[in-house]
């Protein structure tokens, strides 16, 4: 994780923009005298979101994490997502 000045954020918001996205690292922006924020790819952060949510409930969080062991053991199973969408449905 990069961090940089507000200073130097603004001087090159673009760059660390840019390298934030083809990175898909946050930034650490520091103002003195202020909180520090982060900036990163929207669709990151949605994920992290998504992920705190769905292990904010210990059973799904288990249920998920042992789905993730069985994958891992070789016993999950690959469907593509057109398989998965008409497993759902069914």
């Amino acid at each position: 994780m990069t961090n940089v000045s507000h200073t130097e954020a603004q001087e090159k918001l673009a760059s660390f923009w840019d390298a934030t996205i083809s990175t898909r690292e946050p930034i650490v922006l520091e103002r003195r005298g202020h909180e520090s924020v982060i900036m990163l790819p929207l669709d990151e952060w949605r994920g992290i979101v998504e992920t705190a949510h769905l292990l904010r409930s210990p059973a799904n969080a288990r249920h998920l994490l042992g789905a993730l062991r069985r994958l891992e053991s070789g016993k999950g199973l690959k469907l593509t997502p057109k398989q998965l969408a008409s497993r759902v449905k069914a």
